[in-house]
């Protein structure tokens, strides 16, 4: 494993061998320097950016993400009409080994991408004194009930989750000590 600093970040991104292999010697990549040029943006994963002029005048940025250069590469096979969306098993989307690297559906997609949620979980709001749980099943919420914590409520829409979606399903991560 090789873990390679990013130009605007401490972070580092985690690659395999064969990654490092093909970023500095497939004659694309190695001319583009991608391997020393690697940033975090804004979106959090690892990525090589290149401005180009245009024939009007303009500039035209050309984005090359790091795990999506790793599934098109190492998992092409993997990609199907549905499941044309690139994630990261463990959702670290600077861990791009090629065994944490899949595609996925847009549904699974949504449901794998973080929380925005005040309460801290997905599926998870505070009404008044108590935690309401809530669920997405073709295209409708669900209730799931109320609860007196967020980690009642999360660990139940997690149950839920798991009998909805199975390994696909978004599973909150309960905090420990609250």
């Amino acid at each position: 494993m090789y873990e390679v600093k990013l130009k605007n970040s401490d972070e580092k991104v985690l690659i395999d061998e064969k990654v490092h292999k093909f970023l500095t010697t497939d004659s694309k990549m190695k001319k583009l320097d991608i391997i020393n040029r690697l940033r975090r943006h804004s979106s959090g994963c690892a990525v090589f950016q290149k401005t180009k002029p245009t024939k009007d005048g303009s500039f035209k940025i050309e984005t090359y993400y790091l795990h999506k250069l790793v599934a098109e590469k190492f998992k092409k096979s993997d990609r199907t009409k549905v499941k044309n969306l690139v994630g990261t098993v463990n959702g670290n989307k600077l861990d791009c080994r090629i065994e944490n690297v899949e595609w996925r559906s847009r549904s699974t997609a949504s449901r794998k991408r973080k929380s925005s949620s005040s309460a801290g979980y997905t599926g998870v709001y505070k009404e008044n004194h108590r935690y309401r749980a809530v669920i997405s099943k073709d295209r409708r919420s669900m209730h799931i009930g109320m609860f007196a914590t967020a980690e009642e409520a999360a660990m139940a829409y997690n149950k839920i989750s798991r009998e909805l979606y199975g390994d696909e399903g978004k599973i909150n991560i309960i905090r420990k000590g609250e």
